[in-house]
């Protein structure tokens, strides 16, 4: 005879009517965060703006949220995805408002879409990236480049919880730019490198070309490099927002003979959540706050202000 006081399983759980795929921003301090510390955050904030989050069944039910692609802890994003499982029907944007009040600074939502598909079904061949090097002149990053593309392979090693595993990072990268920008606040300047990397298994990081880039030229510079992810997706689409983007970096333009014809821009129009430019690499929608706690998203204390006040997303 079964214990009445022992745990049962739940059968009883409200069925998923609506998926909504969530990009979001990591910026500021809340690049240091891991993975399981930003999917603890968006955990809360989903219960506290009153998203009907679907759960999965038995003795521990967990709420259904997916991630895809997450950026390494120590990088920025501006392309950042997950998928929220909903029991009932929510207008995108109220969910979007009611979520990015929520979270903490540093974690902004840029946009809230709904998908024919699962964030499964979408595909991440590629990443755009921006990486920012202190005390590196152009002419050194422009060497530095040119000697790393001519290269047949660079081979590295990163220590992970299985061991050291050794890849190669020039194989994983599509295409690279070296340009310079002044900082005239410090009079001073410092290089960018614009990368597509492909992901490979295993996945080469942007701190492993940088590894290989110090191997093969000496590249090393004055202070941590600033990564940042600008786009993900498909690797012709993400190809097409570095062209488009390319402003950004002016400079030394280098491809690889590893690059597909890019298509043009227009011809990229967006058709889903990471086709939508990508528009990280144009900067968020969202107004910065001059009083900001980490100065580049909104001040925390007006969004718990509007969490307070909000009755949570419009659904039914």
């Amino acid at each position: 005879m079964p214990n009445p006081s022992s745990p049962t399983r739940s059968t009883d759980q409200a069925p998923v009517v609506q998926r909504l795929i969530v990009r979001y921003a990591k910026r500021s301090r809340m690049r240091f965060a891991s993975h399981r510390d930003i999917a603890r955050a968006v955990e809360r904030a989903v219960r506290k703006a009153h998203v009907p989050i679907a759960y999965s069944a038995g003795f521990t039910p967990h709420p259904k949220i997916s991630y895809a692609g997450a950026a390494p802890t120590g990088t920025a994003s501006e392309a950042e995805y997950l998928e929220l499982s909903l029991t009932e029907v929510c207008v995108g944007s109220e969910v979007r408002d009611q979520l990015d009040a929520a979270l903490p600074d540093g974690i902004d939502v840029i946009d809230v879409t709904e998908e024919d598909g699962s964030l499964g079904a979408m595909t991440f061949e590629a990443s755009l990236w921006d990486v920012v090097l202190p005390g590196i002149g152009p002419d050194e990053a422009a060497a530095a480049v040119e000697t790393f593309l001519a290269s047949d392979g660079v081979q590295v090693e990163r220590l992970t919880s299985k061991g050291i595993r050794r890849m190669d990072a020039r194989a994983a990268v599509v295409s690279m730019r070296a340009g310079w920008r002044a900082d005239q606040s410090r009079n001073a300047g410092y290089a960018i490198l614009r990368l597509v990397v492909q992901q490979l298994t295993p996945a080469v990081r942007p701190d492993d070309i940088l590894t290989a880039l110090r191997q093969v030229a000496g590249l090393k510079p004055s202070s941590p490099p600033l990564v940042t992810r600008l786009a993900q997706g498909p690797l012709e689409t993400v190809a097409a927002a570095a062209q488009a983007a390319g402003g950004a970096a002016q400079g030394h333009v280098k491809t690889t003979r590893l690059d597909a014809p890019l298509a043009s821009p227009a011809a990229a129009g967006p058709s889903s959540a990471y086709d939508q430019l990508l528009r990280g690499a144009e900067g968020s929608a969202r107004a910065h706050a001059p009083r900001s706690l980490t100065g580049d998203s909104p001040d925390a204390r007006d969004r718990a202000q509007r969490s307070r006040t909000s009755s949570g997303p419009q659904c039914g």
